[in-house]
């Protein structure tokens, strides 16, 4: 009998075929009692011989990709995503917190391409996996928000900087900041990515939140990539906030 395990913060849970997992404030799995989150918001079934992540909420998306980056979805309220890696990534953000909670297959039915492969397919991955190339700037302000997120060990849960926060992270005013940010969130936006516009009342939080699960579901950035922030951080003591 095929079961997947749930897994957030070093817990696990299994998951029968038979059974439905669901996940969200008050659930199976209770990630936060966060009053931004859906009490119910992501269920796991089994249907047909496949295991499915579903969106039952009603306004919070969700980002699922694998542990080598092959694939990034976009889970939009009411959609329902097959899974097909024997590892994967759930991506959320609620308010002022992102989450992530891994899930493992005990039969995929598909399986990742091995280190060593073709280089001419790892390069068409890469280009895949980030559609539009951001600048410098345009990456410390995706570092910045993703800070948290990206020096957290395993799953759980990472606090969403405001973009006043964020702005004196790297030195910049919040005028500039925003700016940048608009102009991140513009790009990708046209390159295909979706989530990243919204109404006057929740575009602020929401698209910050929909930016950090994308960028690192896709790898746009890692952890690797820090030290950029700090170094952007360093130079910018010295210039105009608002240049």
């Amino acid at each position: 009998m095929s079961t997947i395990e749930v897994e957030y913060c070093d817990e696990w849970w299994t998951v029968e075929e038979d059974a439905t997992f669901t996940i969200g404030r008050a659930a199976d799995l209770s990630v936060d009692d966060n009053p931004y989150l859906h009490r119910t918001f992501l269920e796991i079934r089994h249907q047909h011989g496949v295991w499915l992540v579903a969106n039952v909420g009603k306004q919070l998306s969700a980002t699922v990709g694998d542990e080598r980056n092959h694939l990034v979805a976009h889970l939009a309220p009411g959609g329902v995503l097959p899974l097909a890696f024997d590892r994967c990534y759930v991506r959320f953000g609620a308010g002022p917190t992102t989450y992530e909670v891994q899930l493992v297959l005990s039969d995929p039915p598909f399986a990742a391409a091995g280190p060593g492969g073709d280089e001419e397919d790892d390069d068409l991955a890469a280009t895949t996996r980030s559609p539009a190339r951001l600048t410098a700037d345009q990456r410390v302000v995706v570092l910045a928000l993703a800070e948290h997120a990206l020096g957290r060990t395993g799953s759980g849960p990472s606090t969403l900087p405001a973009s006043a926060e964020a702005a004196r992270r790297v030195g910049w005013s919040e005028k500039k900041f925003n700016k940048k940010l608009d102009q991140v969130c513009q790009k990708l936006a046209k390159a295909g990515v979706r989530g990243l516009h919204g109404g006057p009342g929740d575009i602020a939080a929401n698209r910050r939140a929909r930016l950090v699960e994308y960028c690192l579901a896709s790898g746009v950035v890692t952890d690797a990539d820090l030290p950029e922030l700090d170094r952007a951080a360093e130079a910018n003591r010295t210039a105009d906030p608002d240049e």
